[in-house]
């Protein structure tokens, strides 16, 4: 049997592969959803981009309970955005597995060190300064 400090440095080296990993199957689901429903469709004109509905429904793209609203309701973009957020979260993640490691080893520069990484991260994805 390992120890436990094997098995937390186990869990943060399997965070970025079970991250990655999810956030594909979301969006292949996505992906799915879109051929699904817009499979038979003819080619767009990818010249000129265009939002599609996004102005009369700006949350769909831009908010968390947008993109939950649009996965409940199977919207194919709302599930590769979702995806997308995983993507996003996944090394965030495994900061904070790494601060909770530092922290049981009580070695505090590199506590402060991940603290630091995770409040610059999180102060830039929620715009605090």
């Amino acid at each position: 049997m390992s120890a436990p400090k094997n098995d937390l440095q186990q869990l943060i080296g399997n965070t970025l592969r079970w991250g990655v990993t999810v956030a594909c199957l979301i969006t292949l689901v996505g992906g799915a959803i879109y051929l699904f429903k817009h499979g038979a469709e003819p080619m767009p004109n990818y010249t000129a981009f265009s939002y599609d509905n996004a102005a009369d429904h700006p949350d769909y793209y831009t908010t968390l309970h947008g993109i939950v609203q649009g996965v409940l309701s199977m919207r194919a973009s709302s599930w590769i955005q979702l995806g997308v957020v995983a993507l996003i979260l996944t090394p965030i993640l495994r900061v904070v597995l790494s601060l909770a490691d530092f922290i049981r080893l009580r070695d505090w520069l590199y506590v402060a060190i991940t603290a630091i990484v995770l409040a610059i991260i999180l102060c830039n994805s929620f715009q605090l300064f």
